[in-house]
């Protein structure tokens, strides 16, 4: 799902979101999601048996990315893609909602995600359509990021 995202963005002209290189062919790519899988708590979206979607969640944001952590507990989406093929389907949504029922679940009042700003804020509108407050843009290099937030209590 993720080569295949970079392919779709790549095809569209966006080179800048995940960039160029597939994450299967990155340096860092396999051993990253190998701790999305073993470290932080993934959730795989099925359509009739076949993955479509892909969520993980932590306690808090990447410590690579310049994003201090909440000052209460919180859980952070680390990551959310669905399979292209299946765009427009709303399993970007129902992962979502899956976070919050988590969330909830966990007794926590504060789901954050961090994404791609660039584009026109067209990621930004995803997040604040699914119930999401942009909180604090950052930059990342020269990447442009935005914290967004979502109370539970």
């Amino acid at each position: 799902m993720l080569d295949s995202a970079v392919a779709w963005m790549n095809a569209r002209g966006n080179t800048e979101q995940w960039g160029t290189i597939p994450y299967s062919r990155r340096p860092d790519g396999p051993s990253r999601i190998e701790r999305y899988t073993t470290e932080n708590t993934p959730y795989i979206a099925e359509r009739d048996g076949a993955p479509v979607g892909a969520m993980v969640l932590d306690s808090g944001p990447s410590p690579q990315m310049p994003i201090p952590p909440a000052d209460e507990p919180e859980r952070y989406v680390r990551l959310l893609v669905t399979d292209r093929h299946h765009a427009g389907h709303g399993i970007g949504a129902a992962l979502l909602s899956h976070a919050v029922d988590e969330t909830r679940r966990a007794g926590v009042g504060l789901l954050r995600v961090d994404c791609w700003a660039g584009d026109g804020g067209r990621l930004v509108a995803f997040y604040e359509r699914n119930g999401f407050t942009p909180t604090a843009p950052f930059l990342s290099g020269t990447w442009p990021g935005q914290v967004l937030a979502r109370r539970l209590d």
